[in-house]
């Protein structure tokens, strides 16, 4: 059962006790992401995420993955546009070790100037990597069209210039700023003592700042184009509608339809695409959902001549499935749903993320 304890300062204390197994998940979890960043200042809470990893709490970095590693253990994190995540998965005799480590990442990260500047090229080698691959950089171009001009629609990475912009002061600021208790959650799964956690929350994280942070600014789907030429023997090709939030009523219907249509090998894109006409080997559509608004996507790679011809099918097939989506594929796409869910809550990774996600939105 689902364990949540609310500590004075206003951190969300939350355990799942997973029966037999022997490792445990523990997370951080940060209502705070690159949507919440100022223009100038774009790629901010990525770097952070990194920057935390090159020394915190006396340790250096290489000693920080030693003493993940030395225990077996794994030390990771994750930057979205609605929020950030810290975690440690390890046996569960060293979960104090992981939430030690978490807190002194968050509390007392060292930020030197030198590793700052150093970190500043990783993230540029990462965003070089990502602009050289047009499947993934293609998704922040459809972003950039679907919310122009907005927090939603600026990368996550940032850019050359936003990054050069960044100093120390900036990181103090930010965690003074985004990791204030009310908007934090300690959520660990596995194999795990409530109690127990609790005292390690009180006694790691007794100093952080209460209160919450302000809402990022309301997201609106502007829509519009974005063309890109690379020397990629494929067309890369992205689509994206309005959708519903997250907490919208009609969330899980729209879920459903892009299932529907691009959720597997027996979505109608899927098979119309590249089983009928061999269009695209890739195809597939799905819902992004944030606190505001959704973003419904379609995503295909085709050859360059065959580019024109798979993209008028795609809305062919959107258009159709509009008006008759037979029962069958709705039974279909929500089974598919449920084993895809409950496969995910079968790892200590997957509840304790899960529970974040619940924590955060309700």
């Amino acid at each position: 059962m689902m364990q949540l304890t609310l500590l004075a300062n206003g951190l969300k204390v939350a355990s799942r006790e997973m029966p037999g197994v022997e490792t445990a998940a523990v997370g951080l979890y940060a209502d705070a992401g690159s949507r919440h960043e100022p223009a100038r200042l774009n790629g901010l809470a990525h770097l952070y995420e990194h920057m935390v990893f090159k020394g915190a709490g006396g340790r250096s970095a290489r000693e920080i993955s030693e003493a993940s590693e030395d225990v077996g253990g794994d030390l990771n994190a994750a930057t979205d546009r609605d929020n950030t995540s810290f975690m440690a998965t390890v046996m569960a005799e060293h979960v104090p070790l992981g939430v030690e480590l978490i807190a002194d990442m968050i509390l007392r990260p060292h930020f030197e100037p030198d590793e700052l500047e150093r970190e500043k090229d990783v993230v540029l080698q990462e965003l070089g990597e990502a602009r050289d691959t047009p499947g993934d950089i293609i998704f922040d171009d459809l972003q950039s069209a679907a919310f122009a001009d907005q927090p939603l629609g600026r990368s996550i990475l940032g850019d050359e210039a936003s990054i050069a912009a960044i100093g120390v002061e900036d990181l103090h600021g930010w965690r003074n700023g985004q990791y204030r208790a009310g908007a934090l959650a300690l959520v660990a799964a596995g194999k795990v003592n409530h109690a127990a956690l609790v005292a390690l929350a009180e006694h790691h994280f007794d100093t952080l700042p209460a209160g919450t942070v302000e809402d990022p600014q309301c997201a609106r789907f502007t829509g519009g184009d974005r063309l890109g030429r690379t020397t990629s023997d494929q067309a890369h090709l992205a689509l994206g509608f309005a959708g519903p939030a997250q907490l919208d009523e009609d969330y899980y219907a729209a879920r459903l339809f892009a299932d529907a249509i691009g959720g597997g090998a027996s979505s109608r894109l899927f098979q119309r695409l590249r089983e009928d006409r061999g269009l695209a080997y890739s195809v597939y559509a799905s819902l992004m959902p944030w606190r505001d608004i959704g973003l419904l996507t379609i995503y295909a790679a085709t050859a360059r001549r065959q580019s024109a011809a798979a993209a008028k099918l795609i809305e062919e097939i959107i258009a159709e499935a509009a008006h008759d989506i037979t029962p069958r594929e709705v039974d279909r796409v929500r089974t598919q749903a449920k084993a895809g869910l409950l496969m995910s809550l079968e790892t200590s990774w997957g509840q304790a993320g899960y529970v974040a996600r619940m924590l955060s939105l309700y």
